[in-house]
């Protein structure tokens, strides 16, 4: 017989937090979940060390009481402050983007806006580079939002043996990390800009990826916190830019290809997403969102295009079906868009 919620809630509360206080009162346990004898929540805290010994015993009570498995991830990555540089004449410097062990590339997938088809394209591209033969991870950093785990068909929960990485769940040939594993599917991840980036953090450095020829990481909309995070904190090789046709989408795809320029991200190219939807029963074609505007705006700014996506119904139902259209359907028209597109960026040395 599994383990209840209220009986780990009640064990946590004899644990002591730095405050004084226990945990659960201290308001430090969010997202809990407990399946069958694994537990796993989060810890939000904005330095790590000072609540590494109230974690060690978190996990030691909660075995005691019968947990098989304790997943506890902090929202702080864990790193000692330098000392502070005294000298007034020359300026701290600030750390860099780092490289992830093991990875070699790291492609961000970006729009401007939300309802552009970003994270379909995100899945379907690892999914297609795969397929390719590339070893392909996919970090899911759209932390509100996390809809990886239902479009890659990943139910399963990470693990983490030693307490210190954790293990990603693999399917379709891409291993996969997201916040939505960790999470129950309807469950709100209510979080504020410090623990949106230490959780990002996390994901980054301390999941065992294993060695990786690319990383693609499926960012939420906009130019917000964890755009900059990532760009601040990994060492990104490009960034590729999903939009819809119209002017609308255009505006704010604008906007995210600006932040990436500032950020010193290249832009490996631009897809065009719902290009043009072809009528099941007549085949007619008809450009429901325009067309063309992608193509225009890559010409001026001097980037590829990577590829036209249809609008077409199998490709929604794939993703809904946990089997990306790149798996389900691979020999389709649509497929072989995502193919085509995975193919030119490793042509082009990118992936």
């Amino acid at each position: 017989m599994g383990l209840s919620r209220e009986a780990v809630l009640n064990c946590l509360k004899d644990i002591t937090a730095p405050s004084g206080v226990d945990l659960v009162e201290a308001g430090l346990v969010r997202a809990l979940n407990v399946d069958g004898d694994a537990v796993r929540f989060v810890m939000e805290v904005d330095s790590p060390d000072p609540f590494l010994p109230a974690k060690a015993q978190a996990e030691d009570a909660l075995k005691a009481l019968g947990a098989a498995s304790v997943t506890i991830v902090m929202t702080a990555h864990s790193q000692k402050a330098p000392p502070p540089d005294l000298k007034p004449n020359r300026a701290a410097e600030p750390a860099g983007p780092e490289k992830i062990a093991g990875v070699d590339r790291i492609i961000a997938i970006a729009s401007g806006k939300g309802g552009v088809g970003k994270s379909t394209v995100a899945a379907n591209l690892a999914c297609a580079l795969a397929a390719e033969g590339r070893r392909v991870g996919m970090l899911d950093a759209d932390v509100y939002g996390p809809s990886q785990p239902r479009m890659l068909g990943v139910s399963g929960r990470p693990q983490s043996p030693d307490g210190k990485l954790i293990l990603p769940l693999r399917n379709f040939g891409v291993t996969m990390m997201s916040i939505g594993l960790m999470t129950n599917e309807d469950q709100a991840v209510v979080w504020r800009g410090p623990m949106l980036m230490g959780a990002l953090q996390q994901m980054l450095s301390q999941v065992q990826w294993g060695a990786l020829d690319v990383l693609i990481v499926d960012l939420p909309p906009g130019t917000g916190d964890v755009q900059m995070t990532l760009a601040q904190k990994a060492h990104l090789d490009g960034a590729v830019i999903v939009s819809t046709p119209q002017d609308v989408a255009l505006l704010d795809a604008r906007k995210g290809i600006d932040m990436f320029n500032q950020m010193g991200t290249p832009i490996l190219g631009m897809i065009e997403n719902m290009s043009t939807h072809i009528c099941s029963q007549c085949g007619h074609e008809e450009h429901v969102f325009g067309h063309g505007g992608v193509a225009a705006e890559a010409e001026k700014l001097g980037v590829p295009l990577l590829g036209e996506i249809p609008l077409h119904l199998d490709i929604r139902m794939a993703a809904d079906g946990g089997a990306p259209i790149v798996v389900s359907k691979p020999d389709s028209a649509q497929a072989q868009g995502f193919r085509a597109v995975a193919k030119s960026l490793i042509a082009a040395g990118k992936a």
